[in-house]
């Protein structure tokens, strides 16, 4: 029941569209345009540099706000800390489930990665935030291409849930090792973030293996 609770909770949160309601503040529907995905890149593609950044910032803290509710609603409820820190993994899905496929807008919602990094910031762990935002900002400045940023992050991020967890060192105020069947579980939760990055970028991976691909350098689509 706590587990449905929290995908419920991050499904909520996700709900909050950040480039659709700034698109409709400035009366352009964000789907229309560019590659119609109401996210951070085309927001920024096809309403300037502020758009794209402000709705980065409110994609990403609607994960972080979810993760941090779920720490406060069950922190004191006498259960394992390893458990609430799986919830809040489950919230964070929640999230992403709810910004791709909000139901108010047809289920056609963004594709995840600013809130799956927001996850990522709720966690707490310093070690994978540092080297979530290394290789996203490395691999995107080298090929000038965002979404293969995204994906290269996005799949570093199992490798370093795992990695971590079976070396004991995750997390950062404490330091855990999620053991037994909650090892699987957390496990799973994480390869679910990343096959629905990939499914939502399976246009983007065709574009790349194409060579046709948009580039961060390109014009922004007309308005």
């Amino acid at each position: 029941m706590e587990r449905i609770v929290c995908l419920a909770i991050g499904y909520i949160f996700g709900l909050f569209q950040t480039s659709y309601i700034y698109g409709k503040i400035k009366h352009v529907d964000i789907r229309e345009y560019g590659s119609g995905n109401a996210g951070t890149t085309n927001a920024m593609r096809v309403l300037g540099k502020k758009a794209g950044i402000i709705t980065y910032i409110g994609d990403c803290l609607k994960a972080i706000f979810a993760c941090t509710l779920i720490w406060f609603i069950f922190r004191n409820r006498g259960l394992d800390s390893d458990y609430v820190f799986l919830l809040r993994i489950y919230g964070g899905l929640g999230v992403v489930l709810g910004h791709n496929f909000p139901f108010y807008m047809g289920f056609k919602g963004g594709k995840g990665i600013a809130a799956s990094s927001g996850v990522i910031l709720g966690l707490g762990d310093w070690k994978i935030t540092a080297i979530s935002l290394f290789l996203f900002i490395s691999v995107t400045v080298i090929s000038k291409y965002v979404s293969l940023g995204s994906l290269v992050f996005m799949g570093f991020f199992l490798v370093e849930i795992i990695v971590f967890n079976e070396l004991g060192i995750l997390g950062f105020i404490k330091q855990r090792q999620i053991a037994g069947t909650w090892r699987i579980e957390l496990y799973v939760l994480i390869l679910i973030f990343v096959v629905l990055a990939y499914v939502k970028h399976a246009a983007n991976i065709k574009r790349l293996l194409n060579g046709t691909e948009r580039k961060i350098d390109q014009k922004k689509a007309t308005v």
